[in-house]
């Protein structure tokens, strides 16, 4: 028989869950600049002529919005699409680089910056995510400024080299790509090209520590999708007693 699950069974799970996710609105930043995501009333409580109730919602919505996973087909020609990945693909340790004292807007994570990660934390571990954190989050409620005609902090190609000599299996960002568009899209066709992933709008890394946490990231399982939302969590060790 199967034991039943009771809230202390739960407070033993060493971790502590971080939602790592930027919430979907109309509103929010997107690519083009323009409305990305739409969530209307189909049918209202009001529609319904029976007892029962209901309110049911309609979503339309770019694929690449909000806090997505980016896999290899969305720019390399016959490699993974987003249903490609198993679940067990998609947990992963992570470290978090936090360059965020020293960015501008056109500021890109250098090879230097990993170097400087490592002497500090040990070298970073195969199979890893690596988050960036440049602090550009801070602007997501005011779309003008963290689009800002796509001049954000970025990741530079001998950063992104780097680190898949290190293994690492996936980057994730806090701005809207990891590359500008005026430096070309180096980092997606080196890191895509490798069959690794790419996430971008992550939200909430201060959160995060820089080593000793885990991610967990869960998209929208989407049939020959290339990009799709994610909710994305972080897991870090409880607190004792927590």
């Amino acid at each position: 028989m199967q034991k039943d699950i009771k809230l202390r069974d739960f407070m033993t799970f060493p971790y502590k869950l971080i939602d790592l996710t930027h919430a979907l609105d109309s509103t929010i930043p997107t690519w083009n600049g323009g409305c990305g995501f739409n969530h209307d009333v189909h049918i209202d409580y009001s529609d319904c002529t029976s007892e029962d109730k209901f309110r049911v919602m309609k979503v339309k919505m770019h694929a690449g919005i909000g806090t997505h996973m980016d896999a290899p087909s969305h720019c390399i020609p016959g490699s993974r699409f987003i249903h490609d990945f198993d679940v067990n693909d998609l947990i992963m340790p992570c470290v978090v680089l936090d360059i965020s004292d020293k960015c501008h807007e056109r500021y890109s994570l250098s090879a230097q910056d990993v170097a400087d990660f490592e002497s500090k934390y040990g070298k970073i571990a195969g199979g890893s995510c690596v988050f960036v954190k440049t602090g550009w989050s801070k602007f997501w409620h005011t779309p003008l400024q963290y689009h800002n005609n796509h001049v954000f902090p970025s990741v530079s190609p001998d950063a992104a080299e780097l680190l898949l000599e290190r293994g690492v299996r996936a980057i994730g960002i806090d701005t809207l790509s990891p590359d500008r568009p005026e430096d070309g899209f180096n980092v997606h066709k080196i890191f895509l090209g490798a069959d690794k992933i790419i996430i971008e709008n992550v939200a909430n890394l201060g959160s995060m520590p820089p080593t000793g946490g885990f991610c967990l990231v869960l998209p929208i399982k989407i049939k020959d999708g290339t990009e799709a939302p994610v909710r994305l969590v972080g897991l870090i060790e409880r607190e004792v007693g927590l």
